[in-house]
C-alpha cells in the first residue's frame, strides 16, 4: 500500500506542475490580487469630503472661506439647480444653503448615505469656528502606526483561506472528474488498488504544495505590506494543514458521482459561493445580520479565515482557536467519509 501511495501522489504531483493554469490560480493569482487590493486600500489617511455650497445669498463667499480652511472638505460653490445635481449624482456628499440673514445655514444631505452625517459635523465645526466660536477645552494629539489594524492585515489571511478552499476544491474535483470522463477509472477499477488509497492520493499531493502556498501568499503580504505574524508559524502551519485537508474533503465529495466537468462545477460554485460572500474573506462577516451568525461560525471557511486572523494579527495559541480547529476537522471528516461512501469509478 505504501508504493502504491507514493506512486499516485507523485502522479498527482506530476499532473498539477503540468497544468500552467492551476499553478498561475493557486501561486500567483492570490499574489496579483493582494497587491491591487493592497494598493487600492492602502492606508491614505482620511478621505476629503466633497461639500457644496449654494451661492445664492451674500454670505455664500463667507461661508466658503470657512470651510476651506478645514483641509479635510473640499469645497465648490454652486447655482440652486447644479448643487441639487451635484448632491443627487454623488459629486457632494452634503450642500450648505446659506441664508440671507447671514446668522443661519441649511444643510442639505441624505441621511441614508453614511459618510453624509460625518461630512456634516465637518462642516457645521468649520463654519462654527469661522463665526468666532472658540473650543473651552485644549486637546492635544498623538499619532500612532500599529500594523494589524489597516484592510491589507485583515485581507490577506483571508485571501490565504479562499486559497486554500479554491485549490483544494476546484483542485480535486476537476481532476477526478476529467479521469472520469475520459474512462480513465474504470480502467483503475482492475487494479489491486482500493478507492481508499486512490482517493487518500489526492489528498496527500494537494498537501504537497500547501507550505508553498502558505509562504508564497503569506511572505509577499509579510515583505510588501508588512503584515504582521504575531503567533506561532507552526500554529499557523497547522491550521493551514487542516483547512486544506478539510475542504481537499469537500473536493472528494462534489466529484464523487458528477460525471461532467459543468455537473461539478455548478456543485463545486454552489458550495463555495456562500462562503466566499459570508466568511469573511473580503469584508468581516459581523456585517451580516446577528440572527444568521451561528451558521456563519459553522461554515469551514468562516472557521479558516478567523483562525488564521487570530493566530497572525492577535498572536493566539493554538487553544485559543480550539473552537474553530473543531469546526475544520468536524467538516473534513465528515466530507472524506461521505466521499468515501458517495465514489462511483464509473
Amino acid at each position: 500500500m505504501k508504493s502504491s501511495m507514493v506512486q499516485l501522489t507523485l502522479v498527482r504531483f506530476r499532473e498539477f506542475v503540468r497544468e500552467p493554469e492551476a499553478v498561475f490560480w493557486t501561486f500567483i493569482f492570490p499574489i496579483l490580487l493582494a497587491a491591487g487590493l493592497g494598493i487600492a486600500f492602502r492606508q491614505r489617511g482620511p478621505d476629503k469630503v466633497q461639500v457644496g455650497v449654494l451661492d445664492t445669498a451674500p454670505s455664500s463667499a463667507e461661508v466658503v472661506q470657512a470651510l476651506k480652511k478645514d483641509s479635510t472638505l473640499v469645497v465648490q460653490s454652486y447655482d440652486d439647480s447644479a448643487g441639487a445635481r451635484a448632491l443627487r449624482t454623488g459629486k457632494i456628499t452634503l450642500l450648505v444653503a446659506p441664508t440671507v440673514s447671514r446668522d443661519s445655514v441649511r444643510y442639505i444631505y441624505d441621511r441614508a448615505r453614511g459618510e453624509a452625517g460625518n461630512a456634516r459635523v465637518l462642516a457645521d465645526r468649520a463654519i462654527q469656528s469661522g463665526a468666532g466660536r472658540t473650543d473651552p477645552v485644549r486637546v492635544t494629539d498623538t499619532y500612532v502606526t500599529e500594523p494589524g489594524s489597516r484592510y491589507i492585515d485583515f485581507l490577506i489571511p483571508g485571501l490565504l483561506g479562499m486559497n486554500l478552499m479554491g485549490s483544494s476544491i476546484w483542485g480535486l474535483g476537476f481532476a477526478i472528474v476529467t479521469a472520469r470522463s475520459k474512462k480513465l477509472l474504470k480502467r483503475l477499477m482492475a487494479t489491486p488498488m482500493s478507492r481508499v488509497q486512490y482517493l487518500l492520493s489526492f489528498m496527500c499531493s494537494r498537501l504537497v504544495f500547501l507550505i508553498l502556498e502558505v509562504f508564497t501568499l503569506v511572505g509577499f503580504g509579510h515583505w510588501a505590506f508588512g503584515v504582521p505574524l504575531r503567533g506561532s508559524l507552526g500554529t499557523l502551519l497547522l491550521i493551514c494543514l487542516l483547512g486544506a485537508t478539510s475542504f481537499g474533503g469537500l473536493g472528494l465529495l462534489t466529484a464523487s458521482r458528477a460525471r461532467t466537468t459543468e455537473a461539478v462545477s455548478g456543485i463545486m460554485n454552489f458550495i463555495m459561493l456562500p462562503m466566499w460572500i459570508f466568511s469573511g474573506v473580503f469584508f468581516s462577516s459581523s456585517n451580516f445580520p446577528n440572527v444568521v451568525q451561528p451558521f456563519i461560525r459553522l461554515l469551514p471557511l468562516t472557521a479558516v479565515n478567523d483562525a488564521l486572523r487570530a493566530n497572525m494579527l492577535e498572536g493566539a495559541s493554538l487553544a485559543t482557536v480550539s473552537p474553530q480547529i473543531l469546526v475544520i476537522l468536524v467538516w473534513g471528516v465528515a466530507s472524506f467519509f461521505a466521499a468515501l461512501k458517495l465514489f462511483r469509478w464509473r
